[in-house]
C-alpha cells in the first residue's frame, strides 16, 4: 500500500500541468549580427562573382532576411556580364542581393559595354531614392530623378526605367536636355542647353542612342 502511494505521488509530481496555449510572440526587428568596414561577396553556382557589397556598417535582420548598410558601395555583374554600380548613404538589400533600396545621394550606373550593334553607352541615375532590381535590370524612384545617357539628360518627378526595353517612364513634369559632348554626365545642366519641358502627366522616354537603333 505504501509502495502504491509512493508511485502515485511520483506520478503527480512529474506530470506537467496544463497552462493553456502560450501566445505566439512576433519576431522582433532587431539585428542578429553586425559587421563594420565590411565586404560581402555573392557567387553563382559555377563560382562566378555576381555581386560585391562594401560599406561602413552592415546589420542583418533575421525576421525579414534583409541587410541594412551605411555608406554602401555595390558592384553587380549580370548573367550577360554587364556591370552595375550603386552607391548611397544607406541601403537596404534583400537576402540574395538582387534588390536594393538606396537612400541619400543615391547613384546607380549601368556601365558601358560592347554589343553587336556597337558600344552601348553608360546609363547614369541620380536621386535621393532609387530602387534597383538588379536581376531584371530595372530602376524605380518616387522622388525627382535625373538620367544621363551619352549626350541626353532627362529629369522627372518620378521614374520607372527598364534597361531591357530601353524605356523610361516618367510622372510629373519632365525636362529633356541634349548636352554638349564635353559636358560631364551627372553635372548640372548648362544655361545654354537645348531642353524640352513636358507638362505634368506620364511620359515615356527612350534615350536618343537607343531610339536610333
Amino acid at each position: 500500500m505504501a509502495l502504491l502511494a509512493l508511485a502515485t505521488w511520483w506520478l503527480v509530481k512529474n506530470t506537467p500541468l496544463y497552462q493553456g496555449e502560450k501566445p505566439v510572440v512576433a519576431p522582433r526587428h532587431i539585428p542578429d549580427y553586425t559587421m563594420r568596414q565590411f565586404t560581402v561577396q555573392r557567387f553563382s553556382a559555377d563560382g562566378r562573382l555576381r555581386a560585391q557589397i562594401e560599406g561602413d556598417e552592415l546589420r542583418h535582420y533575421p525576421d525579414t532576411d534583409t541587410l541594412e548598410m551605411d555608406n554602401a558601395r555595390v558592384r553587380s555583374i549580370g548573367i550577360d556580364g554587364h556591370v552595375t554600380l550603386a552607391t548611397a548613404k544607406s541601403a537596404l538589400s534583400n537576402g540574395d542581393g538582387t534588390e536594393l533600396q538606396l537612400t541619400g545621394q543615391a547613384h546607380v550606373v549601368r556601365e558601358a559595354f560592347a554589343s553587336a550593334s556597337g558600344v552601348e553607352e553608360a546609363v547614369d541615375f541620380r536621386s535621393e531614392f532609387l530602387h534597383a532590381f538588379l536581376r531584371t535590370e530595372q530602376v524605380r524612384s518616387h522622388l525627382p530623378v535625373t538620367i544621363t545617357r551619352g549626350s541626353t539628360q532627362i529629369q522627372g518627378a518620378s521614374m520607372h526605367y527598364d534597361n531591357l526595353s530601353r524605356v523610361a517612364q516618367f510622372n510629373g513634369r519632365v525636362r529633356a536636355s541634349f548636352l554638349p559632348s564635353s559636358q560631364t554626365p551627372g553635372a548640372p545642366l548648362p544655361a545654354t542647353d537645348r531642353s524640352v519641358d513636358r507638362s505634368p502627366g506620364v511620359s515615356n522616354a527612350r534615350p536618343a542612342s537607343a531610339a536610333q537603333r
